[in-house]
């Protein structure tokens, strides 16, 4: 049954704010920072309609994490990021807390720990947003690990109810959900270690239009394999993008893409 209320009104304000993006609009909840993360962005999304949550491309799964009551599921090919979420979800406060507070320039010893989940797990606390877990701490890391080691430690209760499995998203079986689907980007979604290039696009359009519930896609306006319509600029330290959003429900950005093109016209 739908569990949600139509979209927020917060959603139509930042229709007029689309360039404020250079800081989170919520303090960072991820449990890892990892390359494509929607930390700074997730308000921008509709809210769920649905009590369960599917992300088959979960990554960092950090829409799940804002509505981390609802029943969440999990599924990710990438199996060290599997089995990041597979021990998180059973570790304790100890077992995060105990890690070692590392300064810039170090390297960490995956023998000193006691599982290489928890060595993958530390190698993206110390780094920022990247796609593969790291050895040596860079300055950003220094300067967070024992703040967000603290924060994680704290939060570990909000998932111990979720299922996580490694698996394709074509392994999902159809059913009523919200279903929050973040693929590897068709420009820019090279860099992951499970790429666009293992991807059928067209495959992926048929098969998120005919998922049952609500379905929300992230993208870039570059892409064309669903109607996108614009939905936030963002700015990064060379490039900016433009996120863009496709919905099987009516969301607070349709009007964007008419918007758009009157721009141009002009």
């Amino acid at each position: 049954m739908p569990f949600g209320m139509a979209d927020s009104g917060f959603q139509q304000s930042v229709l007029n704010v689309r360039n404020t993006t250079t800081k989170p609009l919520t303090p960072k909840r991820n449990m890892f920072s990892y390359y494509g993360s929607k930390s700074k962005i997730v308000n921008y999304y509709p809210i769920p309609k649905y009590e369960k949550i599917i992300e088959p491309f979960a990554g960092s799964a950090r829409y799940s994490l804002k509505y981390w009551e609802n029943d969440i599921l999990l599924i990710d090919k990438y199996p060290i990021i599997v089995g990041i979420w597979k021990w998180l979800q059973q570790c304790s406060k100890n077992d995060i807390l105990k890690l070692p507070k590392l300064k810039a320039g170090e390297k960490i010893n995956r023998d000193d720990f006691d599982c290489i989940e928890q060595a993958n797990f530390f190698g993206y606390i110390i780094s920022a947003a990247t796609r593969n877990p790291k050895l040596t701490v860079s300055p950003f890391g220094e300067k967070k690990i024992e703040s967000e080691l603290k924060r994680i430690a704290n939060d570990l209760h909000k998932i111990k109810h979720w299922k996580i499995e490694v698996g394709d998203y074509n392994d999902v079986a159809n059913q009523e959900a919200t279903w929050f689907i973040d693929p590897p980007y068709q420009f820019g979604g090279e860099h992951y270690v499970k790429n666009n290039k293992r991807i059928n696009f067209n495959d992926l359009s048929n098969w998120c239009k005919n998922r049952v519930g609500q379905v929300i896609v992230c993208e870039n306006t570059k892409a064309d394999w669903l109607p996108f319509v614009p939905m936030v600029e963002m700015r990064g330290a060379v490039h900016k993008t433009t996120e863009a959003i496709w919905s099987n429900m009516k969301t607070n950005y349709d009007t964007n893409q008419i918007n758009l093109f009157n721009t141009k016209e002009k």
